[in-house]
């Protein structure tokens, strides 16, 4: 797979830390940090690890949290302070994104740059929340991982772990993961594919490499969004639904080919069930190509996977969103041969907070959320029942 911007770490560099990078990524906002065991569980690290050389490494990897143990309060920015609260935000496994509020073009209301977080050979780019744009429509978290190569006998453990008020959306350019959760699913999901986990009043969930892929040795490369669910959905039953790469319509327009992964858009309407209006599309597009953006949105985002694209002045290149004005009548440039994802929809009903895995418009339903956690009250992952990850305190 060619790929731009993102450089391919070598086997050996990706397999001391992708079982930490993974498993941070399923639980962004928790205090956990690579190296440091689990308050909760002093026994063992937070991750998973599966080989000898990784385990002696990680015990001389002693990194110390730089957030308060207590509760506190991250959003200071008043243009969004009512959208948005999160609480408890970790340092890792990224690196806060890069944002501007003054772009080159009129028609862009934001520019955020994911600053790649190098986990000793495996990077992790966060673009959502960020200063600029805590939420693009429902989206409210937006992470790229990767690429990276897995070398025979290493592979993905990220532990049993709870949410609520959102859904999970795994999408990969390459691999394989097995997703497990408390509703007994059990569901390899490759490249194309949708995974969409709806959490709902609350569910739990696991990935790893499955046995075959951790004997030959894989590769991995993808994108993990979090839609938030409206309020009357919020406390919804939890909803597990695989959609294989065959199912989701695709289309030419303009000589892009874009592929419709969730919602509607460019006349085409996913199967992927969702509770609020939204777009979710993965487009290539060939040098020289133009695309309008769809209008039926009320807001809308651009990120560069691959190549260059621009919109009137304002260039992207990997690793950059563009975040739309409201209304505008937006038409992305293809410089080279490029990959773009397109995300969007329309704006929540009303403030949300987060903490860990926990999104809510009630922080109430999130100090519940996490006593019920901490005391096992949740259901436990058939075939995956042992391990999980401790509530960071």
């Amino acid at each position: 797979m060619r790929t731009f911007g993102l450089a391919r770490r070598t086997r050996s560099q990706s397999a001391r830390y992708f079982s930490r990078a993974r498993s941070a990524l399923a639980s962004p906002y928790s205090a956990r940090h690579f190296g440091q065991r689990d308050r909760a569980s002093p026994s063992r690290s937070s991750f998973t690890l599966r080989s000898t050389e990784t385990r002696s490494h990680a015990k001389n990897a002693h990194i110390r949290p730089t957030v308060p143990n207590k509760i506190q309060t991250a959003i200071v920015y008043p243009s969004v302070a009512k959208t948005l609260t999160i609480y408890r935000m970790s340092v890792f496994p990224t690196t806060d994104p890069d944002c501007s509020s003054r772009p080159a073009a009129p028609v862009i209301a934001a520019v955020i740059d994911g600053r790649p977080r190098d986990l000793g050979g495996f990077a992790v780019r966060r673009l959502l929340p960020a200063m600029a744009r805590r939420m693009v429509g429902p989206f409210i978290f937006f992470d790229h991982m990767g690429p990276a190569e897995l070398p025979p006998g290493e592979g993905i453990d990220v532990r049993p772990h709870p949410h609520i008020g959102l859904a999970t959306v795994t999408y990969l350019f390459d691999g394989e993961f097995i997703h497990r959760d408390s509703l007994g699913s059990c569901q390899a999901i490759r490249p194309g594919d949708i995974n969409w986990m709806t959490a709902g009043r609350g569910i739990v969930h696991s990935e790893r490499t499955s046995p075959e892929l951790r004997r030959s040795g894989s590769r991995a490369h993808g994108l993990q969004l979090w839609v938030a669910l409206p309020s009357a959905h919020e406390e919804s039953e939890p909803e597990f639904r695989h959609h294989a790469a065959a199912t989701l319509p695709s289309l030419d327009h303009g000589g892009a080919r874009i592929r419709v992964l969730a919602g509607t858009a460019y006349g085409a309407i996913s199967p992927v069930k969702t509770l609020s209006p939204l777009f979710y599309a993965d487009v290539a597009m060939p040098a020289g190509c133009d695309l309008p953006l769809p209008r039926e949105h009320e807001e809308r985002a651009a990120y560069v996977v691959e190549g260059a694209v621009e919109c009137g002045a304002e260039r992207g290149a990997p690793g950059r969103m563009l975040v739309f004005a409201r209304g505008a009548e937006v038409s992305l440039r293809a410089t080279s041969e490029s990959r773009v994802v397109l995300i969007g929809g329309a704006p929540l009903d009303g403030k949300r907070h987060i903490f860990w895995n926990f999104v809510s418009s009630s922080e109430e339903r999130i100090e519940r959320a996490k006593l019920d956690w901490k005391n096992e009250r949740f259901l436990k992952v058939p075939g995956d029942e042992t391990e999980f990850i401790p509530l960071p305190e």
